[in-house]
């Protein structure tokens, strides 16, 4: 999932995106209101965490603005406000779920991807599974097999194969690797990419690359057809 927090505690920021990121995800950070705003409305996000209390723009109003403008993402409002009023005005101004602080970080997690999975359902866009060939993963379990058998695959290399199966036959450019799986917003100039396809070739057996194809450049496809 790609993810924004916006949080102005930039100590708990730090903790959140740092255990985000090690559970595989990505993740943009803000610590002010209109900041957080302008990054919703202008960037593509599997899941908004937002606090409640923020300088410049306060959560409840980036909510009403998002949902004004018919922007559906999920959103998980986050506050020291624990009162049955305070979470009350949280849902009606738009959000998804409000978890109270202070807050253990696996439940977070949990909640976190569960509105992702709602989300997906109820825009009528549900995947538990992705296939290419022989390839199966599972989402939910995030486990890996090739005819039936399981594959161990690396963080990084489980996103990748999965950001490149959710765009089946379409070309996945370096930017969009860059970016969707690594988190760069800059080109490092290196072999980070050719090495991670590489490693992961060998794994799922696609020694032939007949899944997934190198389309000189312009990037990468997959092909089971």
């Amino acid at each position: 999932m790609k993810i924004l927090l916006v949080e102005d505690d930039e100590k708990l920021s730090d903790y959140i995106s740092n255990g985000l990121k090690e559970a595989g995800h990505v993740v943009d950070c803000s610590t002010d209101g209109k900041d957080g705003l302008f990054l919703a409305t202008t960037e593509q996000y599997d899941a908004i965490i937002l606090d409640r209390m923020l300088p410049s723009l306060d959560g409840l109003t980036i909510l009403k603005t998002l949902r004004g403008a018919k922007n559906h993402v999920p959103v998980m409002v986050l506050s020291a406000l624990g009162a049955v009023d305070d979470r009350v005005s949280g849902l009606r101004a738009g959000s998804d779920d409000y978890l109270i602080k202070p807050f253990s970080f696996s439940e977070l997690l949990a909640r976190v991807e569960a509105l992702h999975r709602r989300g997906s359902v109820e825009n009528g866009h549900q995947e538990t599974t992705l296939t290419a060939g022989p390839i199966e993963i599972n989402l939910l379990k995030r486990k890996v097999t090739s005819n039936g058998e399981p594959i161990t695959l690396q963080t990084r290399e489980f996103n990748l194969l999965e950001y490149l199966m959710k765009h089946k036959g379409q070309i996945v450019t370096r930017t969009m690797l860059l970016e969707h799986v690594w988190d760069y917003h800059f080109d490092p100039q290196s072999k980070v990419i050719d090495v991670h396809i590489s490693r992961l070739r060998k794994k799922i057996g696609d020694s032939s690359a007949s899944i997934i194809k190198t389309i000189r450049g312009a990037g990468y496809i997959i092909d089971d057809g």
